[in-house]
């Protein structure tokens, strides 16, 4: 490899996100991480045909995959052929794979919001007003809805899970680099989930954080949790990102940006190590 590792980092610049700007994030974080590395940005349909001649690929904010879901395949078929390293690697089980992962954490007895996906096992639902209906390839709430009990019966099964819709007091997000937790943030209106403010996580918060990130067995990358406080005060997982995470960068100082970068690029350092020692 040489003094300076190749990274071709995938983003789409102008994905339009509600309340979000991905571009601005990947500008900002290329800027810096180019005083270690040599970068190329290109969009994720571009992914496959260029990763040739890089020493790993860098998957950032690249919008939901449903959007390009025949060109995701084919990139990490190519990647896997031509054994080009993937940041974060491609072995994820959680929203790297859809939302399956929420039936397995369900029955292995995980703080998750309860999620179900065949109609026998409704039961296993608390009662409620209403329920959330999402696609198990489902992504930044596309295909939500909401149902009440009585249309349950009405749904068709099979590609969709079914959740109660929780009343919670806000929703909270804590970032990961690797297995080293970086910062929290929260949105103190439910209404208005995209209002983050800095969060300080409790010994508590920290540890039911930590159980997903450690179920999810990933050695290196970026991974955000994001969770609900119900009206009890309890924590229950809303999904666990570890595809490409939008990071939310504005929203911290800049201290704690800097260190996210230095954390992110201390990472890939350690992810290209191990991939050129195996």
């Amino acid at each position: 490899m040489p003094a300076r590792p190749r990274l071709l980092y995938v983003t789409d610049l102008a994905y339009p996100a509600r309340g979000r700007r991905y571009g601005d994030e990947d500008v900002f974080l290329t800027s810096r991480l180019r005083a270690e590395f040599d970068l190329a940005l290109c969009h994720p349909l571009d992914a496959a045909a260029l990763m040739d001649g890089f020493d790993a690929v860098v998957v950032r904010n690249s919008g939901p995959v449903l959007h390009y879901q025949e060109a995701y395949d084919a990139f990490r078929e190519r990647a896997t052929a031509l054994g080009t390293p993937v940041y974060n690697p491609l072995t994820g089980r959680a929203d790297m794979t859809g939302k399956r992962y929420l039936l397995d954490l369900t029955r292995a007895g995980y703080p998750v919001i309860p999620t179900v996906d065949r109609p026998e096992d409704r039961t296993h639902l608390p009662d409620t007003v209403s329920y959330a209906v999402k696609p198990k390839a489902g992504a930044d709430s596309i295909g939500l809805r909401f149902v009440t009990g009585a249309e349950l019966a009405g749904l068709t099964w099979g590609d969709i899970l079914v959740q109660p819709r929780v009343d919670f007091r806000y929703e909270v997000s804590f970032y990961y680099v690797d297995d080293s937790f970086q910062y929290a943030l929260y949105a103190p209106d439910p209404d208005r989930r995209w209002v983050l403010e800095p969060y300080e996580a409790t010994e508590a918060d920290l540890g039911f954080a930590r159980r997903f990130i450690d179920w999810n067995t990933l050695d290196h990358g970026i991974q955000r949790v994001d969770a609900c406080r119900t009206r009890e005060g309890d924590l229950l997982l809303v999904e666990l990102e570890d595809l490409n995470p939008y990071l939310s960068l504005d929203r911290v100082s800049e201290q704690v940006r800097d260190a996210f970068v230095d954390a992110m690029t201390a990472s890939l350092h350690r992810f290209l190590d191990t991939t050129v020692a195996s």
